[in-house]
């Protein structure tokens, strides 16, 4: 019975609930008598399903200080073994540390402090300018043709009232 504890509370610590069977009246954990031959005697210990909702897992991300601190770790590493219990301890994989290994040969330490992702695209000023560019020969043509329909409009009316745009023209020219 104590060493059904003692994994109890070992499976306990790592998250999983178990009830011992022949607690709270339960024989089995069938609410009968267990006989010795029956195979919920056997084992004492029956897990309980965690009723809440796992999180969904994150990704980890390791900062360039901790990955250079488990690689000097490492590299000070002399007996067997102790590599594997560092591994353990940080919960690495060693296919993990011998990435960093081939990075940091590669490239020292810079190769830790480089940015993930998409690389900035040195054209996108350009493109922003054109586009800049783009609305404002837009926005220049509509306000052109509307000026352009208000000069015809002018003339069509100068037309109806009969009056002559070259005289109005000469009359500003003298004015001048």
């Amino acid at each position: 019975m104590k060493k059904a504890l003692e994994r109890q509370e070992g499976w306990a610590a790592r998250g999983v609930e178990l009830e011992v069977a022949g607690e709270a009246g339960e024989a089995g954990g069938m609410g009968e008598e267990a006989s010795p031959a029956s195979p919920a005697s056997a084992s004492p210990l029956r897990s309980v399903p965690n009723p809440e909702v796992e999180p969904k897992a994150q990704r980890r991300r390791f900062t360039a200080d901790y990955k250079l601190r488990i690689l000097a770790e490492a590299e000070s590493c002399t007996r067997p073994g102790e590599i594997g219990a560092l591994l353990r301890r940080e919960g690495l994989y060693s296919s993990v540390l011998a990435k960093w290994r081939a990075l940091h040969r590669q490239s020292g330490e810079a190769a830790f402090s480089r940015q993930r992702g998409r690389k900035a695209d040195p054209d996108t000023a350009v493109r922003e300018q054109l586009r800049r560019v783009e609305r404002e020969n837009q926005r220049l043509q509509r306000a052109l043709a509307q000026a352009e329909a208000i000069i015809e409009v002018q003339k069509k009316l100068s037309e109806v009232l009969g009056l002559s745009l070259a005289t109005s023209r000469e009359d500003e020219q003298t004015s001048q």
